[in-house]
């Protein structure tokens, strides 16, 4: 028997051997819910095909080809992904709003004997839910910020924190970007639908009533905007700050970019998009730097010229209250590891003082 369903909690999507998502490649790339494996009935191709006969041409010869189509395309899944697949899979399966596409894979899973279930209104309802959740309700989740100028370990320690169980939201993985200039990952970012996907998906993982970290960031990250629940939590939370020497911070930005200063096009491209209000010879300056690989230079120039102003400018903006300010001389594993333990139980006990 089919099963029918609206219920995208975390707990009922892990209860399913597998998500499929049977839209075009073309979809599931723009946005598909975390964990979901693509197994589309139409390609992209194949889509626009039959949607343009449908249109321009006949109805019936759309219907007939495009069930041509998906059939063929079920049994190479049935072939392949699915081929390992015992009596017992539990998928739940879905296309753009729970109609034909989905109805067709369900309706072969269901006569082939796995317990399937649909989710009504296909990709829509994820969403909608993904919507009311960052951009309709407040965020309920007690936020506690990361704060500090550039290279002083924000994401380390917020690694290191997540490591001794505290619970974390990070961002820049989230968003496949660093936040800053020379931030870029290799693969690029996801949308921003998919980029509030993956947010939607953490965030529905943690306990509001147990403090989260978050590391203080800009309202866009890349190209990517924080939606503006999360926003206002984030603005209206508590500052952990940062403090540490230029020369330690120097040091791990240099290991922290290490992929982009291996890349000297990108570097070099990096450093020709910085802002104009820098004189020209002082940017020629830095490209010089970096053509010849002096990097620790180049990482306190660009520290002590140009982020540490910004930082300074944009302080008094923020007007967080400062929880607490952690003071560290050295940024090592070791050292944030040992700052993160401590951290850790502070906020533990700023949660239950018993």
């Amino acid at each position: 028997m089919i099963r029918h369903t609206t219920d995208l909690s975390p707990a009922a999507r892990d209860g399913f051997d597998a998500i499929i998502d049977v839209r075009s490649p073309g979809e599931f790339a723009l946005d598909h819910i975390p964990g979901a494996i693509n197994l589309p009935v139409l390609d992209d191709a194949q889509r626009a095909a039959v949607g343009t006969e449908y249109v321009q041409g006949s109805k019936f010869l759309a219907r007939r080809s495009g069930a041509v189509m998906v059939a063929r395309n079920i049994a190479a899944h049935l072939e392949g992904a699915l081929a390992d697949r015992g009596g017992g899979f539990k998928p739940l399966v879905h296309c753009w709003r729970g109609g034909q596409r989905s109805g067709a894979m369900v309706t072969v899973m269901d006569q082939i004997g796995w317990p399937v279930t649909v989710l009504d209104g296909g990709y829509q309802t994820w969403r909608r839910q993904v919507n009311a959740a960052l951009y309709d309700a407040p965020v309920p989740h007690r936020l506690t910020l990361l704060d500090g100028p550039t290279g002083s370990g924000k994401t380390a320690l917020l690694e290191a924190l997540a490591e001794r169980g505290m619970q974390t939201l990070d961002l820049e993985a989230l968003a496949a970007h660093r936040g800053s200039l020379f931030g870029a990952m290799p693969g690029g970012q996801p949308s921003q639908k998919a980029f509030e996907s993956r947010l939607h998906d953490a965030l529905s993982r943690l306990d509001p009533a147990r403090p989260v970290v978050v590391e203080a960031e800009s309202s866009r990250i890349g190209a990517r905007l924080v939606p503006p629940s999360l926003w206002a939590a984030m603005a209206a939370a508590p500052v952990i700050e940062i403090v540490a020497p230029v020369e330690a911070r120097v040091a791990h930005t240099v290991a922290t970019y290490a992929d982009i200063a291996a890349d000297p096009a990108a570097l070099d491209l990096a450093l020709s998009r910085l802002p104009r209000h820098h004189a020209k010879a002082m940017i020629a300056d830095w490209r010089a730097m970096a053509a010849r690989g002096a990097l620790s230079d180049l990482a306190r120039q660009l520290i002590e010229v140009h982020y540490d102003p910004a930082y300074r400018r944009t302080g008094a903006d923020r007007g967080r209250p400062v929880l607490d300010r952690l003071v560290l001389e050295d940024l090592s594993p070791a050292a944030l590891a040992i700052a993160a333990q401590g951290l850790a139980a502070g906020l533990d006990r700023a949660r239950d003082p018993a």
